[in-house]
């Protein structure tokens, strides 16, 4: 999801986001442990999109 997009959102769909993929990147790691992940890229663009989102909450709770 792009930066854009996620601007759009509020707080509470933005902690719903970050707790999905929480759990989306734990999926992955448990996948990739037993060989049986296809995509390895997924892990950072993961963190990455994880990362996007606490920032854009951080910027929120801060105005607010």
């Amino acid at each position: 999801m792009k930066s854009k997009e996620l601007r759009e959102k509020s707080i509470d769909e933005l902690l719903a986001h970050e707790k999905a993929l929480y759990a989306r990147l734990f999926e992955s790691r448990l996948k990739n442990q037993t060989n049986r992940l296809d995509d390895t890229s997924s892990l950072p663009k993961t963190r990455r999109e994880i990362a996007r989102v606490k920032t854009l909450l951080a910027e929120k709770q801060k105005k607010s």
